[in-house]
């Protein structure tokens, strides 16, 4: 495993705990570090136990692990939340003179540091800067050069003019000269700092950027945890490329025009999460009815009902593959890591359009609260390849008329795919109802005609199927007895988690799978496996039901459904618990 600083900051909602980690944060990636955070945060404004935590390496990290090496603790219900994840010669950085840390009490093994936060805020020139005062405490702890924190603080703080800005680098100056002129312990942490230029972005980030790179010109959306920041994104952004973005009164409002864009020839989308994918389920018919291309982004969090909004699970599963009356083709698509939300939202909206259906971009909240660093090369937008699919123009238009001139939307293919024309198109003058409807798109009831649309609508997902790349990303050893499947997130902790079961000895193959429907036929992989093992945020293992429908054999579950992603060294663990179950199995019945 590589050498990691695991690092974190907690108290109440609305204490500023986000702005400072992404401080942090980008601090550290401008020092040329990997970063990979994660977010514990209220479902409330103000209020409840909120923690940003970050692991950095100067090799790649692409999950959290069971370990903080400083946490700064602006309540003492910080320190309870993570003692867990504490450890001998941990480094607690508090304010002891602040009321909610009366009566601290900091374990035996651990290094506690009493820095006045408030006082020294006040004296660099306010006291808001005290979590800034603590940043430069904890440089100190970790032999962080603090330049590196000035350009994160000129980020953060430039629009509000130079004077603020040198008071937050006076205000980290004095945290960190405090802790050098009142503790001289040897802390053992150093951050080395390298060349390397990173991008630091989070899913929904990355979704956005996507969503430009594949030529998205219009955005609806209803703010909702936690894919607003899709909407923030694209806001001010898309409107440099010709785009709009509208805030709607609500779903339906957002869906409705979402779907007129697409209908009008623009690339089109919206974004939201279980809540809002429930009050869009009768227009995802009529989109799918009406061969419009439409991507739809669900980020997915805890539910039923409003659950817990701000938490981690994959819970929506079944409903994006199975929900709206009727049966209707759709694609799901699921990204495994913040990159793959950028990639995966471009071919979302080329499969869109070039089988004019409905797809389901589905993220979860750890994909899309997590920052973590990549290279700039990893979003090359020069090398995304935009395919609009079957349209027509005025010099093809007439291959797709009747007798009579008239242009046939629906036109019965082999493929199942009907030409398109935009509107203006000479020739291609036309209408779509979500009523049932023949070639021209006029309403019937006529029997065979229903058979008809009905069979080219469905066959347009097995065209998909033979033209197109569905297959998992593999790693670890192909021929290992034991296969473990995950989907979406869950890919990151499980790469680390493979580093923790070498050190045990432990073989296996991993396949983490980005497509849910289409999906890769896992078959061939489960059957050369003693052991199949599924891991999902979920309490049921809705993924899992998939495989064995798909499989016909019987698979192991990992289900976590407690609101909070896996972790590396946690998923490694149950995977062994799993396999020395089975093992412990094997010898008594031999």
């Amino acid at each position: 495993m590589p050498a990691d600083f695991n690092w974190a900051i907690g108290g109440e909602a609305g204490d500023g705990i986000n702005s400072t980690g992404k401080i942090f944060a980008q601090a550290l990636s401008r020092a040329g570090r990997h970063v990979f955070t994660s977010k514990d945060f209220a479902s409330r404004i103000r209020g409840g136990y909120t923690a940003y935590k970050v692991r950095t390496s100067v090799d790649q990290v692409q999950s959290v692990v069971d370990r903080l090496d400083v946490l700064i603790a602006l309540t003492q219900r910080t320190i309870d939340e993570n003692i867990d994840e504490l450890h001998e010669g941990s480094v607690i950085i508090y304010d002891g003179d602040r009321t909610t840390m009366e009566g601290v009490e900091i374990p035996d093994e651990m290094i506690g540091l009493d820095v006045p936060l408030q006082a020294l805020a006040e004296e660099a020139g306010g006291a808001i800067m005290r979590n800034v005062v603590a940043l430069g405490a904890a440089c100190a702890v970790g032999e962080f050069p603090i330049a590196n924190l000035d350009s994160a603080l000129e980020k953060r703080f430039g629009d509000k003019g130079a004077a603020i800005v040198e008071n937050n680098k006076n205000a980290a100056r004095k945290g960190k000269e405090y802790v050098h002129d009142n503790y001289d312990e040897e802390f053992g942490f150093e951050l080395e700092c390298t060349d390397e230029n990173y991008v630091l972005l989070n899913g929904d980030e990355a979704i956005g950027m996507g969503a430009i790179a594949a030529g998205c010109r219009f955005y609806a959306g209803y703010p909702i945890t936690p894919a607003t920041d899709v909407m923030e994104y694209l806001t001010g952004r898309i409107e440099q490329y010709g785009g709009h973005v509208v805030q709607a009164e609500d779903e339906l409002s957002a869906i409705n025009m979402a779907l007129g864009a697409a209908r009008a020839g623009a690339r089109s989308m919206t974004a939201t999460s279980g809540p809002g994918i429930d009050l869009m389920a009768e227009t995802f018919g009529l989109v799918a009815t009406s061969e419009t291309p439409l991507v739809i982004c669900n980020v997915m969090r805890s539910g039923p009902s409003t659950g817990m909004p701000t938490k981690q699970e994959q819970g929506d599963l079944n409903a994006m593959l199975y929900g709206g009356h009727g049966e209707v083709p759709r694609f799901v698509l699921a990204p495994t890591t913040v990159a793959e939300c950028f990639h995966k939202t471009v071919e979302a909206f080329n499969l869109a359009e070039k089988y004019q259906l409905p797809v389901y971009l589905t993220a979860d909240l750890s994909l899309a609260v997590t920052e973590q660093t990549y290279p700039p090369e990893e979003f090359d937008m020069d090398a995304v390849d935009i395919e609009r699919g079957k349209v027509v123009d005025e010099e093809t238009v007439g291959e797709w008329q009747d007798e009579s001139g008239r242009f046939k939307p629906h036109a019965l293919t082999d493929d199942g795919i009907s030409p398109r024309a935009f509107p203006g198109t000479e020739g291609g003058v036309h209408m779509s109802t979500g009523l049932e409807h023949d070639e021209l798109g006029r309403r019937t009831e006529e029997t065979d005609m229903r058979v008809q649309q009905v069979d080219k609508r469905t066959r347009k997902v097995q065209t998909a199927r033979e033209r197109e790349p569905f297959e998992p990303r593999e790693f670890g050893d192909a021929d290992a007895d034991t296969l473990v499947v995950s989907w979406g997130s869950n890919e990151g902790a499980l790469i680390e988690a493979k580093s923790f079961l070498d050190e045990e000895g432990i073989d296996a193959r991993y396949l983490s799978v980005p497509y849910i429907f289409p999906r890769p036929d896992l078959t061939e992989a489960v059957e050369a496996a003693e052991e199949t093992i599924v891991v999902e945020c979920n309490a049921t293992g809705q993924f899992a039901d998939l495989v064995e429908h798909d499989t016909l054999t019987r698979v192991t579950r990992i289900n976590k459904y407690d609101g909070v992603r896996f972790k590396a060294d946690e998923l490694a663990e149950r995977i062994a618990d799993v396999l020395a179950t089975d093992e412990g199995a094997e010898e008594a019945t031999a």
